[in-house]
């Protein structure tokens, strides 16, 4: 092992192909070593798999002197991580999952680069799996605004979008970077002042998109009238290579929270055909289940919203979460081991009759996270 920093840092371990993102982000932003083992050991098709190869070259072009080695079956990985490099890059992601799966990480490395990051992906744009780019533009950007990461240069712009399975979209993200981030007290989210969407088609007929919205409105205009769906429909070489539809829905409130809802249509060749009308309303009833269950941020986002709280001064924050999902439980446990944080976390039960699902409550201290990679100017 390496002398210096790195070999003071403990060794993590773990077993199994679960939540290897969110392992190889904090071993980055933490600067340990990490060693899984078992990666699909039992399956007849072993080891890591093509999407999850694509994620660790992407790891690899952000960062700068990173070591890697993985054994002969993919079934060992040992990854070192290297300092956060940044710059202008441009990624094939695989086309068996979402341009969402590799952004989502990007979103909680790009502010502590050494060099404002840039980078062009390519790929799925939006399908069933993973947080599509739209949501992400929608709701993890005005999250990163909040803990002081803002700027012209934050932005998340699509290209051409690409439906699975073969994929054709390309997105530009850029983030600019920062030493330090701001504590929030982000504790009541407020009420739903108006809600707006992208219904989006692609080598179907423009008329899908309306036929999307008009169900999704049918079903939004009863609870308030500010509601206002764009329509996009790309054409030519815009457009990817597979045909699709879908939806992404998102409500604002008055202080700033934003909470989201998607659907995609089935990819080409699988699976019954969708209706428009089908898919508008359900998308509308998600954003109402969304809404139920409420906090200050989204359910895509806590696990985003908690690693920003982690890295910030030493100083209190203090963010309301709807019910947490899995993912974001065991990223907490995560952050336990990488950073030694630990959340103070309050169930609050819900006053009123009409203030949705229960919350929660999550106070941490940050541990001060410097950025010592960004060039001083």
């Amino acid at each position: 092992m390496a002398g210096g920093a790195a070999g003071e840092a403990q060794c993590l371990s773990y077993t199994g192909c679960n939540f290897l993102r969110q392992r190889l982000v904090l071993a980055t932003l933490s600067g340990r070593p990490l060693k899984i083992r078992k990666i699909r050991a039992k399956e007849e098709d072993p080891g890591l798999r093509d999407f999850e190869a694509s994620f660790i070259r992407l790891i690899d072009k952000v960062t700068n002197g990173s070591r890697i080695e993985i054994n002969q079956t993919g079934t060992t990985l040992y990854y070192q991580p290297g300092l956060l490099y940044g710059g202008s890059l441009e990624h094939d992601c695989s086309p068996s999952r979402g341009i969402g799966y590799y952004l989502e990480s990007l979103l909680c490395l790009a502010p502590f680069m050494k060099h404002p990051l840039k980078i062009v992906l390519r790929g799925v744009t939006n399908d069933q799996v993973d947080p599509s780019v739209d949501v992400l533009k929608a709701t993890a950007l005005p999250l990163l605004k909040k803990f002081g990461i803002d700027g012209e240069s934050l932005e998340i712009k699509i290209n051409r979008r690409g439906m699975p399975p073969k994929g054709g979209g390309e997105i530009l993200f850029s983030c600019p970077v920062r030493k330090v981030l701001q504590p929030v007290q982000f504790t009541d989210p407020g009420k739903i002042k108006r809600i707006r969407g992208t219904a989006y088609s692609v080598r179907v007929s423009p008329q899908m998109a309306n036929r999307m919205v008009e169900s999704a409105r049918g079903i939004l205009n009863k609870f308030l009238p500010d509601i206002y769906i764009y329509t996009d429909h790309m054409k030519g070489v815009n457009s990817g290579k597979s045909p699709g539809f879908g939806m992404c829905l998102t409500a604002e409130t008055i202080n700033g929270t934003i909470l989201s809802a998607e659907l995609a249509s089935n990819p080409q060749g699988q699976g019954a055909a969708v209706l428009p009308e089908e898919l508008g309303q359900n998308c509308a009833k998600l954003l109402l289940e969304e809404v139920y269950r409420g906090g200050c941020v989204d359910s895509t986002n806590q696990s985003l919203a908690l690693l920003l709280m982690t890295l910030g001064q030493r100083d209190v924050s203090k963010v309301l979460l709807g019910p947490l999902s899995p993912y974001t439980i065991e990223f907490l446990r995560h952050l336990r081991s990488f950073f030694q944080i630990m959340f103070k976390i309050e169930t609050k039960a819900t006053e009123e009759e009409h203030m949705g699902g229960e919350k929660v409550l999550m106070t941490c201290v940050g541990i001060g996270f410097c950025n010592l990679s960004k060039t001083i100017r």
